[in-house]
Parts: C-alpha cells; structure tokens; sequence
C-alpha cells in the first residue's frame, strides 16, 4: 500500500494512504458483500497475501518485516479486489540472520501460531501461520473462531479443516456461496492442502512466504511431505491480546 504523506502535527503519527474502496476482506468473507466473491477473486487474494508476505519477509531486502497480525480485517482490497496488506502497528523488524526472536506475544488469537502465543517465540513463519489460517476463511467463508458442529464435536476451523482432509474430503470445506461451475475441485484441494501445510507443527514443518508463492504458482500436481495435525489453541469467547486470553493447549 503507497504511503501518500504523514503528519507528526499533535499528539498522534498520522499516516495518509491510498484510498482503498472495496474496503478489508472480512466484509466479502462475512460481511455485507458475502457471497460476491467468485473463486478466480479468491485465488487472486490468496496469491496476492501471499507475494505481499514474501516481499515482507526479505524477498527483495535485508530486513524481514514480520506483520505479526495477518487477518482478513487487516487485508484491503483496491478497485480490482487486488489485496494490500495493511496495519502495521504490531510489525517487527529482524535482521536477516535472525532466525527467532522472544518476545511478548501481542496480535489476534485465532490466527496466531501457537509457539509464538504460549512461548513469544517470534519468527516470520507466525505470518505464515496466519496466512494458512487466512486461507482457510477465504476458501471456506467461515471465521476461524466460528464453532462447526459435526453432530458429535464442537470444531473450529482449523480443527475441521484438518479433519475433512483426514478423511479425504476437504473439498466440501468450499464455501457454499461459490458456484461449483466456476472452479475445478483439484484446484481447490491442492489451496486448501498448502493453507494446511502452512499451520504445521512444529515450525520447521512450516513453508516460507517465498515457498509458499512457487507453490501457488505451479500447475495443479503438488507434491506434500506427510502432514500430520499441528498443535491448536482454544481462545476464550473474548479474544483477548494477551496469553491470558487461552483456555486450553491441546493436541486433538
């Protein structure tokens, strides 16, 4: 997103940005503009976090740029519905040669890998983490917090995510507001597998942003070490900023 001025003028850094009309992305996932995105626009938005990311991690500089705070409310979408990625209040610089850093955990549950809310280890595969949840929301239309109930558990996305794929029927995580017509379904399945390659457990299981776009980019074979279900935090009801927003730490 072009930055067009800034002011230090009062007690506040204000920053003026291009002006974004289509507004953030919650809206289209499950706000008043649910429904209107077709699979073309949702594969473009996937591909265009994802190349964001990259850029951020280091693709073309020698600082990584770790968001910490990737969600469908901090993604803006121009004219084109071409993805911008936005709110850099929580950002982190590391160097390079860094690989981890510890630090006080500050973002969004629900999105937030868990070695990063438990134990304030912080790397840029905690955007990655995001990222696969992201994904997820935009294929599914459903919010990452938002309980599914499969008639015996109570399962939130990720969790059901990973259970469809399991049992070999991830494909009926799509959203049901996309027309079937629109998409072919080895293409979905093969999003849908990097989103969850995206959340393992532990990090080193975990692509990076610049592995992640190849991925998006190559033709529909793709070709995943096994993958096995990643560690999954419950948050409470109210999302909190803080660890004592968990309730529970669990392998399911």
């Amino acid at each position: 997103m072009q930055l067009l001025g800034w002011s230090d003028d009062g007690p506040e850094l204000l920053l003026v940005l291009e002006y974004m009309p289509q507004g953030s992305l919650d809206k289209f996932l499950w706000g008043v503009k649910r429904g209107t995105l077709n699979w073309s626009h949702r594969f473009g938005i996937i591909s265009g976090i994802a190349r964001g990311l990259a850029y951020l991690h280091g693709e073309s500089h020698n600082v990584k740029i770790i968001h910490r705070d990737i969600k469908p409310h901090n993604i803006l979408l121009d004219k084109d519905l071409q993805p911008k990625i936005a709110d850099f209040g929580l950002a982190r610089f590391q160097s390079e040669n860094q690989s981890q850093v510890t630090t006080q955990f500050a973002g969004t549950l629900g999105y937030t890998a868990p070695e990063y809310a438990t134990f304030g280890h912080l790397s840029d595969k905690v955007d990655t983490y995001s990222f696969g949840i992201v994904v997820l929301e935009i294929i599914s239309g459903r919010r990452s917090t938002d309980v599914n109930y499969d008639g015996h558990d109570n399962h939130y996305l990720l969790q059901h995510a990973w259970q469809l794929y399991e049992r070999g029927t991830h494909i009926e995580l799509t959203d049901e507001t996309l027309d079937r017509e629109e998409y072919e379904e080895e293409d979905v399945i093969k999003i849908i597998e990097i989103a969850l390659k995206c959340t393992q457990s532990p990090i080193t299981s975990r692509p990076t942003m610049s592995e992640v776009v190849l991925m998006l980019s190559c033709g529909r074979s793709l070709e995943l070490t096994q993958m096995t279900r990643p560690t999954i935090i419950v948050p409470e009801r109210k999302i909190r900023l803080t660890p004592k927003g968990l309730r529970k730490l669990y392998f399911f």
